[in-house]
This record gives structure tokens, sequence and C-alpha cells, in this order.
């Protein structure tokens, strides 16, 4: 399994996770639609006004829709924001425990 974190700070990053969180149902439905995926979590920072998300899919296609389908949507719905660019991080799932 493949993973993306992104991590969103500075300047309109509290916006964004409200605005997420308000519409999570429609974020939750979108990223489901992903190919072969797994889970998706939305997490807020208790450090700083931003927060982070993470995709796990079952291979790196996946993932990297998920990377498109989560910029569209946020040029589509929340451009007015002003959010600076998430750092992006990749990887390979080594240990994935679900309840």
């Amino acid at each position: 399994m493949d993973v993306v974190v992104r991590t969103y700070s500075g300047k309109g990053a509290n916006e964004l996770f409200s605005l997420l969180e308000e519409r999570k149902a429609e974020i939750e439905k979108l990223l489901r639609s992903t190919k072969g995926f797994v889970s998706y979590t939305l997490a807020r920072s208790s450090e700083s006004d931003g927060g982070l998300s993470m995709t796990v899919c079952q291979d790196k296609a996946g993932i990297d829709e998920s990377v498109r389908m989560a910029k569209d949507w946020i040029a589509k719905n929340a451009a007015h924001i002003g959010i600076e660019a998430p750092k992006v991080s990749f990887g390979k799932i080594v240990i994935h425990a679900t309840n």
C-alpha cells in the first residue's frame, strides 16, 4: 500500500480545515471514489492553525489520483481562502493497523 501526507500550515490553513470539516460528507464521498482507496484521515494540529491529511491507497496510481482530486477540490472550492500549497510526502506503508 502507498500513502500521501499533506501538511497544511500558515495563512488560510485554519479556514481550510473549517471548510473541510463543514463539508466532510462531500470530501469522504470524493475520496472513496479513488481507485484502490483504503483510508483517509484529516487531523487538526495541536501545535498550529493547520493540520494534515493522510490518504492510503492500494498503489501509487490511487495516491496520484487522490493528490489530483485534492488539488482540484481546493482550487474549485477554497481558492478564496488563499492557502499556501501543502507540504506533500509520499511513502510505502510498513504497518497499517486498524480496529
